[in-house]
């Protein structure tokens, strides 16, 4: 079992603690079915394309309690519960791992690693994937030195081919909880899933 399916299976159970067993059989079969469209994800040499098998359990979730009629804002509440569950750090160890990153901005090995990253990112051989940029330009990126434009994004792409490109927004919130926990305060002003041409991340330093 996929290790962030723990998270969605006690969500559930903890929301629909009587259905329970029925929804989560359902969320397994409409998951069946997406992670056809996600499979090449496993193999891709975009890093990006790696999240895609998540999103579309996170897909089958929302298929499956859209077709109960549950409201947007109740799968939306029940689907950042469990992001938030599956991403805070579970101890200091993955505490202080998640901020590193954010402090070795700017030195030689980043700057060799973000060099590669894109050249990785910036193409994909499946329509399906993620295409991104990686932005190095202190002015261009709030002085950080670091940023990315999402050019393409999978996640949209999937949702939209479900028919469920309206909850894809959803997903595009938990940018702002996962930069708060690498001590960075999320700069954004538009996103694919809400009408803009990219998803512009810039970030700033936590006070």
């Amino acid at each position: 079992m996929a290790k962030y399916k723990k998270y969605f299976i006690a969500s559930i159970k903890k929301k629909f603690p009587h259905s329970s067993n029925g929804i989560i059989g359902n969320v397994d079969v409409h998951y069946k079915l997406i992670s056809a469209d996600t499979a090449f994800a496993a193999n891709s040499g975009n890093p990006i394309d790696k999240r895609l098998d998540f999103c579309a359990y996170f897909l089958a979730l929302i298929k499956t309690l859209d077709e109960q009629r549950e409201s947007f804002e109740t799968i939306r509440k029940i689907c950042l519960e469990i992001v938030t569950e599956y991403v805070k750090p579970k101890n200091r160890l993955q505490q202080v791992l998640k901020k590193l990153p954010a402090k070795l901005i700017n030195t030689r090995l980043a700057t060799f690693f973000l060099k590669e990253f894109n050249k990785r990112v910036s193409k994909n051989s499946n329509p399906a994937g993620f295409i991104a940029n990686i932005i190095t330009d202190k002015q261009a990126t709030l002085g950080l030195g670091y940023g990315i434009d999402i050019l393409e994004c999978g996640i949209c792409k999937l949702f939209k081919k479900h028919n469920y490109q309206k909850y894809s927004s959803i997903l595009c919130e938990v940018d702002a909880l996962t930069s708060d926990l690498a001590g960075l305060k999320l700069v954004r002003k538009g996103t694919i899933a809400s009408g803009a041409s990219k998803c512009d991340f810039r970030w700033i330093r936590n006070t």
